[in-house]
């Protein structure tokens, strides 16, 4: 009685999978139905142990759905093999399945900023990209990464790789502009080839391209005109298409957004034989490692950093994934988190999300409601449709918002990338759902509707138009971040927030170090680092600041005794620490 089960891959329904029925098969279905783009055969329970299913085609699960009693799990086939992986709790349960499948690479501290895309849209140029990184910094909305989307190659050519010279005549000399702004570069790939891309008959000469039993290239409409997919079991394939991305690298270009990877079809024939039924939620993982390994030798490890869509198990390996494709209301903020909880549970542990929504334009309320839950999230987008997601297109007060969260989570810097390393070393995710942190809190059971950003931070992001937002603090004494307002929990409380405010809460007997800086996220940690000391038991809380132009680990260790506090350190000066 009373067992319940999480993961599965990132599913946009109830976060207990009880009840359900579940297929192991991506597809680009949005964020709305039960298809998902990361399908994942891994789940675990509050009863102590996760289960692996060890076969990388489709896996149908009866969670409880054809007899309530049982977790039932099918391939096609003779044989199945799964793993058994005992806990007790959920993160040791993640911690030996990450050891397993791969933990998350390490990131960089700039991909923790604020992404600004041009939308999937086709009205941009570099005057356009100008105008809104000046006028981020007109506003002071500090930013990262600047993204170009599907259009900065030529209509109907994705992929060629070749920078469209009707609006991009000087790539280089742009990409330099940037870079002297103190921005990184993403810009959009996908594995396929369209028919029109000068690259289709290259790759379809060289056996590149996937293809039918009878020997043609495997072509279809769906998304460009005649467009192939790349064959990446064919070793001159990887290498082929790494070769582009290598110019790209070469040019400026820091990192790359690998869009798609779900509609891969059946009846294919692969360079090294394989079964297309197992290669189908497969092939993404060996589209994002073509690229990722391609990242690690330019760019080094530590730097590599994807923005990707599609995975599967193991895909946590190579960071950043992000939602997809998202309406633009609450409903849709909320079943966004959900995939994110769902996500965690299944050993991912970095997690974005398009901020404001995809498909349409959000009303201004709904997107100041998501920038401050994007920017609560490890990473954090403004990307959009058919509309641009630049604050000021929005309202005033938007302006505001942006500036006000992309501030705050700079200052968070040193405890977030703190979590990221954690995360690296673990499996343990950055964005927690309650469950996995409070195992054993009944109410903590099944709610999908707020999480821990790292071991310390409660967020409860705002899903209504009036700002009401119900939400659980397990026992414990917690203090409000943003007001310093101390809360007795092991209760509910419900609370109503302006634009500026959401429920952000520190956990007791949390340190918390905050940074000197709140322009850019990657900065000398140690260089007016503030230890914030919350009100907790006596006894030493460690709390490690690791400087991530070094990577050297600076330790704290923090005593509390008869409500005196005392700090000692590696490090001798440049920071501070006061009761918070």
């Amino acid at each position: 009685m009373g067992e319940v089960v999480y993961g599965l891959g990132e599913r946009f329904g109830p976060l207990v999978k009880n009840g359900q029925t579940v297929e192991i098969w991506n597809a680009d279905g949005g964020t709305s139905s039960e298809q998902a783009y990361k399908n994942v055969p891994f789940y675990l329970t509050n009863r102590g142990y996760g289960v692996f299913v060890d076969h990388p085609g489709h896996v149908s699960y009866e969670v409880g759905s054809e007899a309530v009693q049982r977790v039932q799990f099918s391939v096609t086939g003779e044989s199945l093999e799964y793993l058994v992986i005992y806990g007790p709790s959920p993160k040791q349960i993640l911690e030996r399945y990450t050891a397993l499948t791969g933990r998350p690479a390490r990131l960089p501290a700039w991909s923790y900023g604020l992404w600004l895309s041009t939308s999937f849209t086709t009205d941009y140029d570099e005057r356009t990209v100008t105008s809104f990184i000046d006028g981020m910094a007109e506003r002071d909305l500090p930013l990262s990464v600047f993204h170009f989307d599907c259009f900065w190659m030529r209509e109907f050519h994705w992929c060629d790789f070749q920078w469209d010279p009707r609006v991009f005549p000087d790539p280089e000399g742009m990409l330099a502009r940037l870079h002297d702004k103190g921005l990184r570069v993403c810009v959009w790939i996908n594995p396929y080839i369209a028919q029109r891309s000068p690259l289709f008959d290259e790759a379809a000469e060289r056996g590149f391209l996937l293809r039918r039993p009878d020997g043609s290239v495997w072509q279809w409409d769906l998304w460009q005109a005649g467009m192939g997919l790349v064959d990446f079991t064919h070793p001159g394939a990887v290498e082929w298409f790494q070769s582009k991305l290598r110019v790209l690298l070469d040019q400026g270009v820091d990192t790359f957004k690998t869009d798609f990877g779900e509609r891969i079809p059946l009846d294919v024939v692969y360079a090294d034989g394989s079964a297309p039924e197992r290669m189908h939620n497969l092939y993404t993982q060996l589209y994002n490692q073509a690229v990722f390994e391609v990242l690690e030798e330019r760019r080094g490890r530590g730097e590599a950093v994807l923005f990707a869509r599609s995975a599967t198990a193991g895909g946590q390996r190579m960071p950043v994934h992000w939602g997809g494709d998202t309406g633009s209301t609450y409903e849709s903020m909320a079943e966004t988190l959900r995939g994110g909880l769902s996500l965690a549970f299944s050993g991912f542990s970095f997690w974005s999300h398009d901020i404001g929504g995809f498909e349409g334009t959000p009303d201004p309320g709904v997107f100041k409601r998501w920038v401050a839950f994007g920017l609560m999230s490890s990473h954090s987008r403004l990307h959009g449709s058919s509309s641009y997601r630049v604050p000021w297109a929005f309202d005033e007060e938007a302006v505001e918002v942006t500036r006000l969260f992309t501030k705050l989570k700079l200052r968070l810097m040193p405890y977030l990338y703190q979590a990221g390393i954690e995360a690296h070393e673990t499996g343990t995710p950055v964005l927690r759902p309650m469950a996995m942190e409070f195992p054993g809190d009944r109410n903590a059971a099944h709610l999908d509707t707020q999480y821990l950003l790292g071991p310390d931070l409660l967020v409860a992001p705002v899903f209504t138009p009036d700002g009401t937002v119900e939400l659980y603090l397990p026992a414990g004494t917690w203090t409000n971040y943003l007001t310093g307002e101390r809360v007795e929990g092991g209760r509910w409380r419900t609370e109503r927030h302006g634009f500026t405010s959401m429920p952000i809460y520190v956990r007791e007997g949390a340190v918390l170090p905050v940074g000197g800086r709140d322009d850019r996220p990657d900065y000398d940690y140690l260089d007016g680092l503030t230890l914030l000391v919350y009100p907790g038991p006596d006894g030493e809380t460690t709390v490690t600041v690791t400087d991530p132009a070094t990577g050297v680990p600076a330790r704290f260790t923090v005593t509390r005794s008869g409500g005196e506090v005392s700090v000692s350190s590696s490090v001798v000066s440049g920071w501070t620490y006061e009761s918070a």
